[in-house]
Protein backbone atom coordinates (compact mmCIF):
# COMPACT_ATOMS: atom_id res chain seq x y z
CA UNK A 1 0.00 0.00 0.00
CA UNK A 2 2.59 2.79 0.93
CA UNK A 3 4.78 2.10 -2.00
CA UNK A 4 1.11 2.16 -4.41
CA UNK A 5 0.64 5.72 -2.92
CA UNK A 6 4.23 6.49 -3.29
CA UNK A 7 3.98 5.83 -6.84
CA UNK A 8 0.88 7.90 -7.10
CA UNK A 9 2.57 10.75 -5.25
CA UNK A 10 4.94 10.84 -7.99
CA UNK A 11 2.86 11.06 -10.71
CA UNK A 12 0.87 13.57 -9.55
CA UNK A 13 4.15 15.58 -9.04
CA UNK A 14 4.89 14.80 -12.39
CA UNK A 15 1.65 16.31 -13.76
CA UNK A 16 1.57 18.87 -11.62
CA UNK A 17 5.64 19.66 -12.80
CA UNK A 18 4.67 20.09 -16.28
CA UNK A 19 2.77 22.77 -15.83
CA UNK A 20 3.83 24.55 -13.25
CA UNK A 21 7.32 25.40 -15.36
CA UNK A 22 5.74 26.53 -18.08
CA UNK A 23 3.74 28.88 -16.73
CA UNK A 24 6.65 29.99 -14.25
CA UNK A 25 9.24 30.80 -17.21
CA UNK A 26 5.93 33.07 -19.09
CA UNK A 27 4.83 34.39 -15.78
CA UNK A 28 8.87 35.19 -15.01
CA UNK A 29 10.13 36.07 -18.93
CA UNK A 30 6.83 37.49 -20.55
CA UNK A 31 3.98 38.38 -18.25
CA UNK A 32 6.77 40.38 -15.70
CA UNK A 33 7.77 43.62 -16.91
CA UNK A 34 11.57 43.43 -16.57
CA UNK A 35 11.64 39.81 -17.79
CA UNK A 36 10.03 40.99 -20.80
CA UNK A 37 12.80 43.88 -21.12
CA UNK A 38 15.63 41.55 -20.77
CA UNK A 39 14.25 38.75 -23.04
CA UNK A 40 13.27 41.24 -25.57
CA UNK A 41 16.30 44.09 -25.65
CA UNK A 42 18.64 41.66 -28.02
CA UNK A 43 15.94 42.64 -30.79
CA UNK A 44 17.41 46.30 -30.76
CA UNK A 45 20.19 45.42 -32.10
CA UNK A 46 18.84 43.43 -34.83
CA UNK A 47 20.35 45.76 -37.60
CA UNK A 48 16.93 44.72 -39.62
CA UNK A 49 14.44 45.50 -37.29
CA UNK A 50 16.43 48.59 -35.69
CA UNK A 51 16.34 50.20 -39.59
CA UNK A 52 12.42 49.20 -39.75
CA UNK A 53 11.40 50.28 -36.42
CA UNK A 54 13.23 53.74 -36.51
CA UNK A 55 12.16 54.11 -40.02
CA UNK A 56 8.33 53.85 -38.94
CA UNK A 57 9.49 56.60 -35.59
CA UNK A 58 10.76 59.26 -37.91
CA UNK A 59 7.72 58.67 -40.13
CA UNK A 60 5.38 59.34 -37.58
CA UNK A 61 7.00 62.83 -36.47
CA UNK A 62 4.23 65.61 -37.98
CA UNK A 63 6.46 68.47 -39.09
CA UNK A 64 3.74 69.94 -41.24
CA UNK A 65 2.55 72.78 -38.45
CA UNK A 66 6.29 73.55 -37.21
CA UNK A 67 8.41 73.82 -40.14
CA UNK A 68 8.12 76.84 -42.17
CA UNK A 69 7.31 76.52 -45.66
CA UNK A 70 10.52 77.54 -47.43
CA UNK A 71 12.07 74.91 -45.83
CA UNK A 72 10.29 72.16 -46.30
CA UNK A 73 11.75 70.65 -48.99
CA UNK A 74 14.85 70.25 -46.49
CA UNK A 75 12.98 68.31 -44.48
CA UNK A 76 12.66 64.93 -45.96
CA UNK A 77 16.22 64.55 -46.22
CA UNK A 78 16.89 65.54 -43.02
CA UNK A 79 14.28 63.02 -41.81
CA UNK A 80 15.75 60.17 -43.88
CA UNK A 81 19.36 61.20 -42.15
CA UNK A 82 17.82 60.68 -38.64
CA UNK A 83 16.52 56.90 -39.36
CA UNK A 84 19.34 55.86 -40.50
CA UNK A 85 21.43 57.40 -37.85
CA UNK A 86 18.63 56.84 -34.99
CA UNK A 87 20.32 53.89 -33.38
CA UNK A 88 23.77 54.62 -33.25
CA UNK A 89 22.95 57.58 -30.70
CA UNK A 90 24.03 56.81 -27.17
CA UNK A 91 20.69 57.29 -26.20
CA UNK A 92 18.98 54.53 -28.32
CA UNK A 93 19.57 51.96 -26.24
CA UNK A 94 17.79 53.48 -22.97
CA UNK A 95 15.03 54.82 -25.82
CA UNK A 96 14.63 51.20 -26.83
CA UNK A 97 14.25 50.22 -23.31
CA UNK A 98 11.73 52.25 -22.37
CA UNK A 99 9.83 51.38 -25.63
CA UNK A 100 9.69 48.11 -23.85
CA UNK A 101 8.22 49.00 -21.14
CA UNK A 102 5.86 51.33 -22.56
CA UNK A 103 4.66 48.48 -24.73
CA UNK A 104 4.50 45.97 -22.04
CA UNK A 105 2.22 47.91 -19.86
CA UNK A 106 0.32 48.52 -22.91
CA UNK A 107 -0.13 44.83 -23.91
CA UNK A 108 -0.13 43.36 -20.49
CA UNK A 109 -1.74 45.45 -18.30
CA UNK A 110 -5.58 45.59 -17.31
CA UNK A 111 -6.98 48.24 -19.53
CA UNK A 112 -9.20 49.66 -16.64
CA UNK A 113 -5.76 50.25 -14.78
CA UNK A 114 -4.61 52.54 -18.06
CA UNK A 115 -4.02 56.28 -18.25
CA UNK A 116 -7.29 57.64 -20.23
CA UNK A 117 -4.83 58.94 -22.68
CA UNK A 118 -3.30 55.37 -23.64
CA UNK A 119 -5.00 53.49 -26.29
CA UNK A 120 -4.39 50.05 -25.52
CA UNK A 121 -6.41 48.53 -28.87
CA UNK A 122 -7.57 45.58 -29.76
CA UNK A 123 -3.93 44.27 -31.21
CA UNK A 124 -0.42 43.50 -30.19
CA UNK A 125 1.40 46.50 -30.03
CA UNK A 126 5.09 48.75 -29.83
CA UNK A 127 4.32 52.09 -28.27
CA UNK A 128 7.79 53.79 -29.98
CA UNK A 129 7.06 56.82 -28.31
CA UNK A 130 10.42 57.28 -26.69
CA UNK A 131 12.11 56.43 -29.89
CA UNK A 132 10.21 59.26 -31.66
CA UNK A 133 10.92 61.38 -28.97
CA UNK A 134 14.53 60.77 -29.55
CA UNK A 135 14.65 61.29 -33.45
CA UNK A 136 12.45 64.49 -32.83
CA UNK A 137 15.10 65.94 -30.79
CA UNK A 138 17.88 65.34 -32.99
CA UNK A 139 15.61 66.51 -36.01
CA UNK A 140 14.98 69.69 -33.78
CA UNK A 141 18.65 70.49 -33.34
CA UNK A 142 19.49 70.09 -37.38
CA UNK A 143 16.58 72.06 -38.02
CA UNK A 144 16.53 74.72 -35.18
CA UNK A 145 13.08 74.01 -35.00
CA UNK A 146 11.34 72.59 -31.73
CA UNK A 147 9.12 69.65 -32.90
CA UNK A 148 6.69 67.49 -30.59
CA UNK A 149 6.60 64.30 -30.38
CA UNK A 150 3.29 62.82 -29.62
CA UNK A 151 2.79 60.83 -26.14
CA UNK A 152 1.99 57.74 -27.78
CA UNK A 153 3.12 56.57 -31.04
CA UNK A 154 1.79 53.13 -31.88
CA UNK A 155 3.13 49.79 -34.00
CA UNK A 156 1.02 47.25 -34.58
CA UNK A 157 3.06 43.63 -34.14
CA UNK A 158 0.26 41.32 -33.86
CA UNK A 159 -3.71 40.51 -34.62
CA UNK A 160 -6.61 40.37 -32.44
CA UNK A 161 -6.45 36.69 -31.72
CA UNK A 162 -2.98 37.04 -30.17
CA UNK A 163 -3.79 40.07 -27.93
CA UNK A 164 -6.56 37.79 -26.95
CA UNK A 165 -4.49 34.94 -26.22
CA UNK A 166 -1.34 37.26 -24.52
CA UNK A 167 -4.86 38.41 -22.05
CA UNK A 168 -5.32 34.42 -21.18
CA UNK A 169 -1.40 34.10 -20.78
CA UNK A 170 -1.47 36.52 -18.16
CA UNK A 171 -4.40 35.50 -16.22
CA UNK A 172 -3.03 31.74 -15.99
CA UNK A 173 0.73 32.56 -15.34
CA UNK A 174 1.08 33.22 -11.99
CA UNK A 175 -1.06 29.97 -11.25
CA UNK A 176 2.16 28.04 -11.99
CA UNK A 177 3.62 28.95 -8.65
CA UNK A 178 1.18 26.98 -6.66
CA UNK A 179 1.24 24.05 -8.51
CA UNK A 180 4.97 23.93 -7.91
CA UNK A 181 4.54 23.86 -4.41
CA UNK A 182 1.52 21.03 -4.62
CA UNK A 183 4.34 19.25 -6.91
CA UNK A 184 6.99 19.89 -4.16
CA UNK A 185 4.34 18.36 -1.63
CA UNK A 186 3.77 15.91 -3.60
CA UNK A 187 7.39 14.34 -3.91
CA UNK A 188 7.88 14.87 -0.35
CA UNK A 189 4.68 12.70 0.29
CA UNK A 190 6.20 10.36 -2.14
CA UNK A 191 9.81 10.12 -0.07
CA UNK A 192 8.26 9.97 3.30
CA UNK A 193 5.44 7.11 2.54
CA UNK A 194 8.07 4.71 0.04
CA UNK A 195 9.79 2.31 1.38
CA UNK A 196 12.58 2.41 -1.09
CA UNK A 197 13.24 6.09 -1.05
CA UNK A 198 16.01 5.77 -3.79
CA UNK A 199 13.34 4.39 -5.95
CA UNK A 200 11.04 7.61 -5.49
CA UNK A 201 14.83 9.43 -6.60
CA UNK A 202 15.03 7.65 -9.45
CA UNK A 203 11.61 7.72 -10.45
CA UNK A 204 11.35 11.21 -10.30
CA UNK A 205 14.54 11.91 -12.23
CA UNK A 206 13.36 9.47 -15.21
CA UNK A 207 10.22 11.63 -14.88
CA UNK A 208 12.26 14.70 -15.31
CA UNK A 209 14.08 13.34 -17.95
CA UNK A 210 10.86 12.73 -19.86
CA UNK A 211 9.30 15.90 -18.97
CA UNK A 212 12.34 18.33 -20.65
CA UNK A 213 12.18 16.11 -23.75
CA UNK A 214 8.36 17.14 -23.65
CA UNK A 215 9.06 20.37 -23.17
CA UNK A 216 11.81 20.59 -25.54
CA UNK A 217 9.40 19.75 -28.06
CA UNK A 218 6.40 21.41 -27.46
CA UNK A 219 8.38 24.36 -27.32
CA UNK A 220 9.33 23.86 -30.56
CA UNK A 221 5.75 23.37 -31.84
CA UNK A 222 4.53 26.34 -30.30
CA UNK A 223 7.55 28.23 -32.06
CA UNK A 224 6.73 27.13 -35.39
CA UNK A 225 3.06 27.84 -34.85
CA UNK A 226 3.60 31.32 -33.95
CA UNK A 227 6.08 31.92 -36.85
CA UNK A 228 4.41 30.28 -39.87
CA UNK A 229 1.52 32.90 -39.15
CA UNK A 230 2.56 35.56 -41.41
CA UNK A 231 0.59 39.18 -40.00
CA UNK A 232 1.36 40.78 -44.21
CA UNK A 233 3.25 43.42 -41.68
CA UNK A 234 7.06 42.79 -42.53
CA UNK A 235 8.28 44.64 -39.36
CA UNK A 236 5.79 42.53 -37.08
CA UNK A 237 6.88 39.37 -38.82
CA UNK A 238 10.62 40.29 -38.09
CA UNK A 239 9.79 41.10 -34.31
CA UNK A 240 7.96 38.38 -33.91
CA UNK A 241 10.58 35.73 -35.51
CA UNK A 242 13.40 37.40 -33.15
CA UNK A 243 11.27 37.29 -30.12
CA UNK A 244 10.22 33.73 -30.66
CA UNK A 245 14.04 32.75 -31.12
CA UNK A 246 14.85 34.79 -28.11
CA UNK A 247 11.85 32.97 -26.04
CA UNK A 248 13.40 29.64 -27.43
CA UNK A 249 16.88 30.06 -26.58
CA UNK A 250 15.90 31.05 -22.84
CA UNK A 251 13.25 28.52 -22.30
CA UNK A 252 16.13 25.82 -23.33
CA UNK A 253 18.24 26.75 -20.74
CA UNK A 254 15.17 25.63 -17.91
CA UNK A 255 14.30 22.14 -20.13
CA UNK A 256 18.33 21.80 -19.43
CA UNK A 257 18.30 22.55 -16.19
CA UNK A 258 15.56 19.92 -15.52
CA UNK A 259 17.20 17.13 -17.75
CA UNK A 260 20.62 17.69 -15.68
CA UNK A 261 18.67 17.51 -12.04
CA UNK A 262 16.67 14.22 -13.79
CA UNK A 263 20.23 12.59 -14.23
CA UNK A 264 21.18 13.77 -10.82
CA UNK A 265 18.87 12.62 -9.05
CA UNK A 266 18.96 9.19 -10.74
CA UNK A 267 22.34 9.13 -9.72
CA UNK A 268 21.23 9.71 -6.55
CA UNK A 269 18.74 7.23 -6.23
CA UNK A 270 21.31 3.88 -8.09
CA UNK A 271 23.77 5.41 -4.95
CA UNK A 272 21.37 4.73 -2.20
CA UNK A 273 20.85 1.53 -3.38
CA UNK A 274 24.27 1.21 -3.65
CA UNK A 275 24.86 2.21 0.04
CA UNK A 276 21.15 1.11 1.34
CA UNK A 277 21.49 -2.32 0.06
CA UNK A 278 24.49 -4.01 2.58
CA UNK A 279 23.08 -1.55 5.62
CA UNK A 280 19.65 -3.68 4.96
CA UNK A 281 21.30 -7.10 4.42
CA UNK A 282 22.95 -6.56 8.26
Amino acid sequence: MRSFLAALAVILGLLLSAAAVPAIWVDRNIVQEDGFVALAAPLGKNPEFQKRLATAAVNSIDTGGTVPAQVAALVRPVLEKAATSLTGLPEYPAAWEETLRKSHRLNFADPASLPAEADSGTSLTLDVAPLVGLAAKQISSQLGVQLEAPGQTLVNIGQTSQRQLVERVSAYAPLGYSLAVGAGVAFLLALVTARRRWKVLAGIGVGALALSGLWTLASRWAADAVVGTASGNEMADLFKREFVAASAAGYASWTLAAAIAGAVLIAAGSLLRVVGGPARRR
